[in-house]
């Protein structure tokens, strides 16, 4: 007899623990009577034989609804369960513990207290939508009604950073972003032209700088690797940056400077732990420590530094004989790209394909549910050239999975029943009319990357029933308001640098890998 895939024993589990047990209590008709001890609660909670809940008095033995409390049962969203990060292994659980502000103030405080030559340098770099985030928190300057742009918080960050907790460098991640952008495009050029030779696993090719969606993939989605891209996310290019590029300007090996990020998501701690992004010869990870926007924020109350307060902007942190040599620094803020406020991948896409068209294009967008799901489509004429989508939340993603799947002829399932990486459905057959996803750019917060679980939550929150299309009232975690807000402050850079040019990495710098990640938990030992 055949099971359905989405019964199996081997997709309830959560990779928390190797063994669950069932929690649920027996029903006892005939309670053993119990001494009461002097401290123990007046009330208790029972239930009845239809499994509902009531609080009754201690040592009633029964459930009587009409002079007893019934409790409203516990609600759990899909935003609840993936937000929590809860599905993240033991292992992986004791890297991430090792990453947070307190963990920063501890090593900057050791590291200040050694002599000169043994110190090391520290770095920290703040992304974007950070900043964005810290820019909305703050009301416009008192002298005009302009709102704060990025680079005058960036430049406050700086000054925080540099005066109050000691770092020796301050960088934002955009250059970093750019590099991505160039790396992002030029393998998925790669991968339209073995397509094009009937290769298959190479299209559509999915983003892969949120670590969300790397993280649910490899444990649930195992099926979708080979359409992933491998370029590095704009943080890990940074850490390649300062510990490979700027390390040996400075005189030191890669351990030898210790780098701090700062990110809208919580998931980026456990991207900065992954194995591929640590360096086996001198035992260092390209970042070595992960805080969240809401960290910066409470070191900087924990300090009483007031980020609302202006200051001169510094110098740039460049020394006397680099000067008039652009590739010995960072630029920061570069200038905005069009697109989206989590890193515009789709967009670089499309202005590429734009922009070495033979003739006149029109790129056409299309609503698909709400403004988390987009699908734009490149024509000339009749002709479909290209056909791609921008997907943010949860709910949309698992659209688009099984959307992929049902183009590509690639089982999607959960567990076990999914682990078919690569391997096409028996007897299917793909329509060929209808031109399919060439690229998809994937995040798990809806709203994107201002909206990460890291970012700074408002000041006062006014929670109604108002649904932001992914299952989520406004009011709550990615209000609507709220993330509006920050989405604003983003494309307000502000000064930046224009006359910029991108060092070249090796191609292996800026790529990595994934791989699928197996449960220890044994479908037939669970006990129920």
């Amino acid at each position: 007899m055949a099971f359905s895939g989405a019964l199996t024993l081997t997709d309830l589990n959560d990779f928390i623990t190797p063994a669950q047990a069932c929690i649920k209590p027996v029903e006892q008709k005939d309670p053993v009577p119990q001494e009461r001890d002097s401290g123990a609660a007046t009330t208790e909670i029972m239930i009845d034989s239809s499994g509902a809940y009531y609080e009754v008095s201690n040592g009633a033995g029964t459930v009587e609804p009409a002079s007893n409390k019934k409790l409203a049962q516990a609600q759990i969203s899909l935003n609840d369960c993936l937000a929590c990060s809860g599905c993240i292994t033991s292992a992986e659980s004791v890297l991430i513990t090792l990453q947070s502000h307190t963990e920063v103030l501890n090593f900057l405080a050791e590291n200040s207290q050694l002599p000169q030559e043994q110190r090391k340098i520290t770095v920290v770099s703040i992304a974007p939508q950070s900043l964005a985030s810290l820019a909305a928190s703050l009301p416009s300057t008192s002298s005009s009604a302009e709102p704060i742009t990025l680079h005058e918080v960036l430049q406050r960050v700086k000054a925080f950073c540099q005066t109050v907790l000691g770092f020796d460098y301050v960088f934002d991640t955009t250059y970093a972003r750019e590099l991505a952008l160039k790396e992002h495009l030029k393998e998925f050029l790669e991968r339209k032209e073995a397509d094009e030779r009937g290769e298959e696993g190479q299209l559509p090719m999915l983003a892969s700088a949120c670590p969300g969606w790397i993280c649910y993939a490899e444990k649930a989605h195992a099926e979708m690797l080979p359409f992933i891209a491998k370029t590095k996310s704009p943080q890990q290019v940074m850490g390649t940056l300062v510990k490979k590029w700027l390390g040996p300007k400075w005189g030191r090996t890669p351990d030898g400077v210790y780098h701090v990020t700062v990110m809208p998501c919580y998931d980026k701690k456990l991207e900065a732990s992954r194995k591929d992004f640590y360096d086996e010869i001198y035992a260092t990870r390209d970042v070595d420590c992960v805080i969240t926007t809401g960290e910066l924020e409470l070191m900087m109350q924990e300090k009483r530094w007031d980020l609302s307060a202006a200051i001169r902007a510094p110098e740039r942190q460049i020394d006397g004989e680099e000067l008039g040599k652009q590739e010995q620094y960072v630029p920061e803020l570069v200038v905005q790209h069009g697109g989206s406020s989590s890193g515009s991948y789709l967009q670089s896409i499309i202005r590429h394909l734009q922009d070495n068209a033979q003739a006149e294009v029109e790129v056409s967008v299309k609503m698909i549910r709400n403004a988390d799901y987009e699908e734009y489509t490149i024509t000339k004429g009749d002709k479909v050239l290209f056909k791609g989508a921008k997907c943010y939340g949860f709910r949309n993603l698992q659209n688009v999975v099984r959307k992929v799947g049902k183009e590509r002829g690639v089982r999607t399932g959960m567990g076990a029943a999914g682990r078919m990486a690569g391997r096409r459905l028996a007897g299917t057959t793909i329509k060929k009319e209808n031109k399919k996803y060439d690229y998809v750019e994937v995040m798990a917060c809806p709203g994107g990357c201002v909206n990460g679980g890291g970012q700074l939550k408002p000041k006062t929150m006014q929670i109604d029933n108002t649904d932001w299309g992914d299952g989520m009232p406004s009011g709550k975690w990615g209000d609507k308001e709220w993330t509006r807000k920050v989405e604003e402050a983003y494309w307000r850079s502000g000064k930046g640098d224009e006359n910029y040019k991108l060092v070249d990495l090796d191609w292996k710098d800026l790529r990595t890998e994934y791989r699928a990640v197996e449960s220890e938990v044994v479908g037939l030992a669970v006990k129920w």
